[in-house]
């Protein structure tokens, strides 16, 4: 990589970096070690709160795809953010992870994986194939807990 590319690199490395930190560890407790940032705040605004924190994950995911991360990793990030967003959608138990499940922190992480120790390179096939996999289990076993269901209904009502 020449150093033009990495003098852009690194700065947009450091912008993602910044708002990632602004979204999930800006702030602390005082006296504890306990971080969090915007996301939990905005996730008390009911919608726009959870649109708002995927909006900002999914730009830095774009920036990053742009500046050329591996298809690997931004797999891996894309996962965080829908395991994110998928718990956060869900009343009570999505305010209270918000300042557990850090999804723009875990993509920093892996970010600095990628481009300062080499990790998470390839094409990803492999996770896109767990996925489908798990995914096709779970719609599985819906549609069996679902057929139960509706059975055990019909035959005793």
């Amino acid at each position: 990589m020449d150093k033009s590319k990495q003098v852009v690199l690194s700065s947009q490395l450091k912008w993602v970096e910044r708002i990632s930190s602004i979204m999930d560890d800006k702030f602390r407790i005082p006296g504890t070690s306990f971080r969090f940032g915007l996301d939990p705040i905005l996730n008390l605004i009911p919608f726009a709160g959870d649109v708002s924190g995927f909006v900002v994950s999914a730009a830095l995911l774009y920036v990053m795809a742009k500046n050329g991360v591996s298809r690997k990793v931004l797999i891996l990030m894309a996962v965080n953010i829908s395991i994110d967003a998928a718990v956060g959608a869900i009343p009570l138990l999505g305010q209270i992870s918000d300042f557990y499940i850090k999804a723009n922190t875990r993509n920093i992480k892996l970010l600095k994986e990628h481009y300062h120790e080499g990790k998470h390179t390839g094409s990803g096939n492999g996770i896109i194939a767990i996925l489908l996999i798990v995914l096709f289990v779970v719609m599985g076993a819906v549609l069996y807990v679902s057929y139960l269901t509706l059975h055990w209904l019909f035959t005793h009502f």
